[in-house]
C-alpha cells in the first residue's frame, strides 16, 4: 500500500517528464539533418572568449553524429529537462500533506517512520531511472530513420551517469521537503542552486571541465577516458548523506 501511494502522489509528475523527454529525444533525432543543411551555410564564428570557444566546440561536435547527441541530448536538452523533474519528484511527502489526513493515517500504520520515508524515496528514484533511460534508448531507435547509429552501450552508459550524478538535485529536493510544508520551494531552491552550477561553468574554464554537468554527461567517457568514477562516487555520496538528513527529519519530528 505504501508503494501504491508514493506512485499515486508522484504519477503524473513523472509521466508527464516522461512524455517531454521522450518527444525531446525524437525531435533532437529527426533534427539532425536539419542542422547539418544549416551548418553547410552557416559563416565561421570568431567570438572570442570561453563562450566563442563553446560555441566553437559544440559546432566542431555536432559535425559528428555521436557528437551531436552527446553534446545536444545528454550534455544539454536531456539534463536540463531531467534535472527539473528530478527536483520536482523529490519536492512534496509527509510535510506537504500535514495539514491534512494523509500523514496522520501513514504515521498511524505498523510500519516505521524510517520505511516509509525510504519507500517514497525509492519510488521517485525509480522513476527518475526510468526518465534517464527510456528516453535515451529512444536514439538507437530512431537513428537508423535519418541513416544514422548510436550505440545501444552509449544510451545506457550516458544515461545510467545521468542518473547517478544528477540524483544529487533529487535528494536535495527531498530533504529540503522535510523542512518546507509546500511543493514549491524546494523545488525552486534546488532549481536556482542547478542554474547558478551551469552559470558558473559558462564563465569558468576549469569549473566547467570538472562541473556536475560534465560528470552527468559521463565526459570523459564520451572523450575515451572512461567514465568519471570519482564524480559518480561523491554524487552518489552526497544524495544518500541528504537521504539519510531527510529520513532523520522526519524521524525526529513531533506531527
Amino acid at each position: 500500500m505504501l508503494w501504491s501511494k508514493a506512485w499515486r502522489e508522484t504519477r503524473w509528475r513523472f509521466l508527464i517528464g516522461f512524455a517531454l523527454l521522450m518527444c525531446s529525444a525524437a525531435v533532437t533525432v529527426l533534427g539532425y539533418p536539419r542542422l547539418v543543411e544549416l551548418m553547410k551555410v552557416m559563416p565561421n564564428t570568431d567570438t572570442g572568449g570561453e563562450l566563442g570557444r563553446q560555441i566553437r566546440e559544440s559546432i566542431e561536435l555536432a559535425r559528428d553524429y555521436r557528437g551531436y547527441v552527446w553534446s545536444q541530448w545528454f550534455l544539454k536538452t536531456m539534463s536540463q529537462q531531467w534535472v527539473l523533474f528530478a527536483a520536482l519528484l523529490g519536492a512534496g511527502g509527509l510535510l506537504a500533506r500535514s495539514a491534512g489526513s494523509g500523514t496522520l493515517f501513514m504515521l498511524s500504520l505498523p510500519v516505521s517512520r524510517r520505511r516509509i520515508v525510504g519507500i517514497r524515496a525509492a519510488t521517485g528514484l525509480v522513476e527518475l531511472l526510468a526518465l534517464a533511460l527510456v528516453p535515451s534508448l529512444l536514439l538507437p531507435l530512431l537513428s537508423p530513420a535519418i541513416g544514422h547509429t548510436y550505440g545501444l552501450g552509449d544510451a545506457l552508459i550516458h544515461g545510467s551517469c545521468l542518473f547517478v550524478a544528477g540524483s544529487v538535485f533529487f535528494s536535495l529536493s527531498f530533504l529540503l521537503s522535510t523542512v518546507f510544508h509546500d511543493v514549491w520551494r524546494p523545488w525552486l531552491i534546488v532549481l536556482g542552486g542547478a542554474g547558478v552550477l551551469s552559470l558558473l561553468e559558462q564563465v569558468s574554464p576549469g569549473f566547467s571541465r570538472h562541473g556536475l554537468s560534465r560528470v552527468m554527461g559521463a565526459e570523459s567517457y564520451f572523450r575515451g577516458g572512461g567514465l568519471p568514477w570519482l564524480g559518480l562516487i561523491v554524487s552518489a555520496g552526497v544524495s544518500v548523506a541528504a537521504l539519510y538528513a531527510a529520513t532523520r527529519n522526519i524521524e525526529r519530528r513531533d506531527f
